[in-house]
Parts: C-alpha cells; structure tokens; sequence
C-alpha cells in the first residue's frame, strides 16, 4: 500500500510503499478513501505526543469501504461505507459498557498507538464496537472532514456542556474543532460568540451561524470584552486551542456558575497552567469539564441532525489535496493560521 511513513519527528514524512496490514479476527481492514489533517497529526509529527513510536504511520480522521473482515467480526462486511471514532474501546470494560470508550483504559489511538490512515489501507480492531456506518448521502471526504473535530466539538457541546438554547456558547479559538463547536451551537439555538485572532476564521464563524465575533488580538482583556457582549458572561466557554492564553481568556468569559469545557489539547508547558482557583473557580463556582473524542454509539445522533438539516459538516472542508501534499499542510500548522479543515482525498496523488 501507499503511505506516508514518519521516520525522523518535525521531519519530511516519506511517501513509500508499505506492506497491508493485516485483518484482525475481531476487526475490518479498509480502504482509505479519504483522512482529514488534524492539529493533533501535527502534535504527532513533532514528537509531542509519548504514544507515538517511529517509524509510524499517522492520520486519524478516516473515511473509507471495508474490504475484509476477520471471522469475529459480524456486523460488517465488503464494501460496507464506514468510518470510526479515533478512540477505539476494548468494548469489553466496566467504562465502555457504560458508554464511555474514550475513558476505556485498554484503548486504542488511531495514527497514535497503532498505525493510521494516511495510507490506502488500515485496519481497525474489534470492528463490531468501533466501526460505524456511513450514511449513504454522505461523501467521504465530507465524512473524513467531520473526523474527530466535529466529533469531539458534539459530545462538548451536547454531552459535556449540555449546551440549551437561549444561552450564551463563548468558543475560543476557531480552527477545525472550534468551528464545529460554532456550527454545533448554533443548530441547538445557543448565541454563539466566536473569538479568533484571524479575520478568515471569524467569517467562517460568522457564515457558519455564530450570532457575533471578537477579534482577541485587538482586545487588551478578552475575559472583560466577552462578559461585556454576552451581558455578564457567557454561560459555556470553550478552549478550542489548548494553550494557557485561551484557557484563561475561557475562564474569565464565564459568568457566575458558568461551564468551561477544555477542548483544545495542552501540550509542553500549557499543560500545567496556573489556576485562578479562589477568584474565579470558587468564588464565581465555574464548572470545569474535560473532553477529548466520542464513542461510536454517539454518531447516531449526530448523523440524526446531520440528516435533519441543522448540521452540515461538508461545510468545513476548504482544501482537498493529495497524499504527497500532507507534508505541506503539517508544515502549515506551525502557525496557528489559517481556518477550516484539509482532507487528503486522493491516496494515489
């Protein structure tokens, strides 16, 4: 098969042909019909992240036709249309029975502690579990650009936060996930106020349903300038970035028992901010939630408004490439420029 095979970290990945991997007993080999580049495949090529182990191949947000399935696999079969959370649960454990595979302690990562799909071929384990069926109006590229940024964005909002309509939904930072966090809020009646520092991604915000926007680099206190357009605060702000500037610009939007969901992943030193525990936490009595992917059950609900017209992911794409082109969009996310997603939809390209 075709890939792109990481050797060196923040290094050129090498398109190169690699063996297919095989069909687990309990799992489905796919064909790779398209993958979206994430911020976390970028997290991955630097060496950011400890689950990575050279050489490696990355790529997480998949879409693409079963064209095998082991004997213990039953509920799926060739040619089979399909994608999966990039967490995939054991299935088995007190966590995933309980619905809750991305806390499973026996998980599997896609693209980090087990290959992924920036490559014509992967193969995912205890397919039964993790596999989920794509709908048929549903294109690949649009399914692969939906990945885990919307997602990760849908159990935030609906299941984290418990986003309702009428309140006020602050999302700092306006990148893949916050953008579908936007769209998100939007279609479940929340007023959403969208904050970036790049013009570009405050009107995608914008044409993606976001009620108002704020420029934070021409905002001395974003915290001030947020409680003062949403009238005292904003009932759920999200960091969609993950760096210790936007977590606590979140913090301080929040009015009093305000949820802040933490989207964005800290890395280096953004992983242990400091915390504002009396003024803000205890005092104002903010929630603070942790979040990070969705299990396979959850995408029913999202295809269900998908399929009702309140969400439409294909929406996010801007840039379609092939799979030589990969090495210049990771090179791109140095910055933290740029708005909407990058799907590689040509495997052969």
């Amino acid at each position: 098969m075709r890939a792109a095979l990481l050797t060196r970290f923040a290094a050129p990945v090498e398109i190169t042909d690699l063996p297919d991997p095989a069909c687990p007993r309990d799992g489905a080999l796919i064909a790779v019909r398209a993958c979206g580049v994430c911020r976390s495949d970028h997290h991955a090529w630097k060496g950011a992240d400890a689950d990575v182990v050279l050489p490696h191949v990355m790529g997480h947000e998949f879409a693409g036709e079963v064209i095998e399935t082991g004997p213990e696999c039953h509920g799926f079969h060739p040619g089979d249309r399909v994608t999966a959370p990039f967490i995939l649960g054991c299935g088995t454990c007190p966590d995933c029975r309980g619905g809750e595979p991305t806390i499973c302690d026996h998980q599997q990562v896609i693209g980090f502690s087990q290959w992924g799909a920036f490559a014509e071929r992967i193969a995912i384990p205890r397919a039964d579990f993790n596999l989920v069926r794509l709908p048929d109006t549903m294109g690949h590229a649009e399914a692969a650009g939906m990945g885990c940024r919307v997602t990760t964005a849908f159990r935030a909002v609906v299941d984290r936060a418990q986003v309702q309509p009428g309140e006020w939904l602050a999302v700092h930072g306006c990148g893949g996930v916050g953008l579908s966090a936007i769209m998100i809020g939007a279609a479940l009646g929340a007023r959403v106020l969208a904050i970036d520092i790049a013009p570009e991604a405050l009107a995608i915000a914008r044409d993606l349903g976001a009620t108002a926007t704020l420029d934070a680099g021409g905002t001395d206190d974003v915290g001030a300038a947020v409680r003062d357009l949403t009238g005292g605060g904003a009932h759920v702000s999200l960091d969609a970035l993950g760096i210790t500037a936007t977590f606590h610009n979140s913090l301080k939007s929040l009015r009093k028992m305000g949820r802040h969901v933490q989207i964005g992943m800290p890395l280096g030193p953004h992983a242990t901010p400091d915390l504002p525990l009396l003024d803000l936490v205890y005092a104002r009595q903010i929630t603070l939630h942790g979040t990070r992917g969705m299990g396979a059950h959850r995408f029913a609900a999202l295809f269900g408004m998908i399929a009702a017209g309140r969400l439409d992911p294909a929406r996010l794409v801007t840039r379609r490439i092939g799979l030589s082109g990969l090495q210049a969009a990771l090179a791109d996310m140095d910055s933290y420029g740029g708005a909407g997603v990058t799907v590689v939809d040509d495997m052969t390209a």
